[in-house]
């Protein structure tokens, strides 16, 4: 099984594919709670080069509400995060599964939301 949801966008450069995906997640009730520059912190505390790469922590307050109604530590794997990273194709977009992110933890009704988050980000990366 794989643990994130993917999608290479060619043609459009950085700035243009986290502007899409901004508001793919925007037009699906997601707010971007975090966001970490990749690129820039390894420079910084490393002194190390890399291509673009981007951390956007994604958060649907209702499902979330949900989520820690059913299980209050899920809170510990929250937000969603979705990825940009530069690749020599283009960019790829890449969203959490939170179905295989949430499959160490023994609820039902906590997959069955998961379910329903992987859905909302499946139509979001699709829409990037």
């Amino acid at each position: 099984m794989s643990y994130t949801i993917n999608r290479l966008i060619q043609g459009a450069g950085f700035d243009q594919v986290d502007e899409r995906t901004r508001k793919a997640l925007a037009d699906r009730g997601f707010g971007v709670l975090t966001e970490i520059d990749v690129k820039a912190t390894m420079k910084k505390k490393l002194d190390k080069d890399m291509d673009a790469y981007r951390i956007l922590g994604a958060c649907n307050p209702n499902m979330a509400w949900e989520a820690i109604g059913v299980e209050p530590r899920v809170g510990a794997m929250l937000p969603c995060n979705v990825i940009l990273r530069e690749v020599t194709e283009g960019i790829e977009v890449s969203a959490i599964d939170p179905v295989s992110s949430m499959s160490a933890i023994d609820n039902d009704e906590l997959k069955e939301i998961a379910g329903q988050v992987r859905d909302m980000l499946s139509e979001v990366v699709k829409a990037v």
